[in-house]
């Protein structure tokens, strides 16, 4: 997979690239020559700089030409942006100093098509509309697919609770809930807990 990095930032980009080992990355100093690459390369994953960018990537967000694989950097990542960038179909939002470590998990899971957020935007994300009842289309759809244990489940992950916390209240444990989210996850065909907040809220 090509990977397209955009900022105006040539010192972030040169030290990105170094630190995390994408000799390959193209970078794009600008929304045009963005464009010309992104028609250039069909299966390509956009690493954009926010913090340079973002007027550009706000752009391509609300003209619907994001990238299906986009990965924010910000060097002091909010959780109001965060919820944003990820509600429009950005798929990974950090920190611009992120690990190695966690680069390689991002980089994983956008591959595999899922969402990485870190776990302060994660939780945000899980609890936002906690007050917001279910539409009637996300309780059928949960209904229809899940047995009563996994809606009672898929309730409680809607509502922000951990696996641990969901072992300790339905008394059950957390080896038990975990096989439940995969099962959830699974039949609702989503990658992982903000795809299944997206897809019922």
């Amino acid at each position: 997979m090509q990977i397209l990095f955009f900022s105006t930032d040539l010192e972030m980009i040169d030290e990105f690239k170094h630190r995390h080992e994408l000799d390959t990355a193209v970078p794009c100093y600008d929304i045009d020559t963005l464009l010309q690459e992104l028609k250039r390369s069909k299966l390509s994953m956009l690493i954009a700089d926010y913090d340079s960018i973002a007027h550009d990537l706000n752009k391509l967000i609300y003209a619907d030409k994001l990238p299906q694989n986009t990965l924010v950097l910000e060097r002091v990542p909010a959780i109001a942006t965060g919820k944003m960038l990820i509600s429009h179909g950005v798929k990974a939002y950090v920190n611009s100093r992120v690990t190695q470590i966690h680069f390689q998990q991002i980089l994983e899971t956008i591959s595999a098509d899922g969402i990485w957020t870190y776990p302060e935007l994660t939780a945000a994300l899980i609890t936002k509309d906690k007050t917001k009842a279910l539409s009637t289309e996300a309780l059928e759809l949960i209904e229809n697919k899940l047995t009563p244990k996994e809606c009672e489940v898929t309730h409680l992950v809607l509502e922000g609770f951990t696996n641990d916390a969901i072992a300790s209240k339905l008394q059950i444990t957390p080896r038990t809930v975990k096989a439940h989210v995969s099962a959830i996850f699974i039949k609702l065909h989503v990658n992982d807990r903000v795809s299944l907040v997206l897809l019922l809220k």
